[in-house]
Formats: C-alpha cells, sequence, structure tokens
C-alpha cells in the first residue's frame, strides 16, 4: 500500500473512533442526567446546564479529531 492509502485508511480511523467515543461519551452523560434529575428534581435545571456544556466538549473533541483527519486528508505532508 502506498502512503496515500495509508493516509486514508488512518483519517478513516481517526473520524470513526471519535464518532464512537463522542457517542458513547454524551449517551452516558444524558443517562446520569436522567437518573439524577429523576432522585433529585429540584437541581434539573443546574444538572442541565452542565450538561450541556460538557455536550459542547465532547462534541468539540470530535471536531479537532475530525479537521486533523481533514488536514492529513487534503494537505498531507507525507506526500513527497
Amino acid at each position: 500500500m502506498t502512503n496515500v492509502a495509508l493516509v486514508a485508511i488512518a483519517c478513516g480511523m481517526i473520524i470513526s473512533f471519535g464518532a464512537i467515543g463522542a457517542c458513547l461519551g454524551i449517551a452516558l452523560m444524558g443517562s446520569k442526567y436522567l437518573e439524577a434529575s429523576a432522585r433529585q428534581p429540584e437541581l434539573m435545571e443546574p444538572l442541565q446546564t452542565k450538561m450541556f456544556l460538557l455536550a459542547g466538549l465532547i462534541d468539540a473533541a470530535f471536531l479537532i479529531g475530525v479537521g486533523i483527519a481533514m488536514m492529513f486528508a487534503f494537505a498531507n505532508p507525507f506526500v513527497g
């Protein structure tokens, strides 16, 4: 395989593993938020604010991975 093919496989793996991790992280956080709000409804609003902040940070980490993968896909430093 050539370097270009290996970079394409690596880009796909970066994006796919990042998407899987982000989806699992947000799903776990959402389920724990629902459990916590069911146990203590008076803390629902402060927990919701923190949950959305963390969801944004999790998505930001995934999008940084997508940006790095796109950098390698379009401005590949390994192609001579």
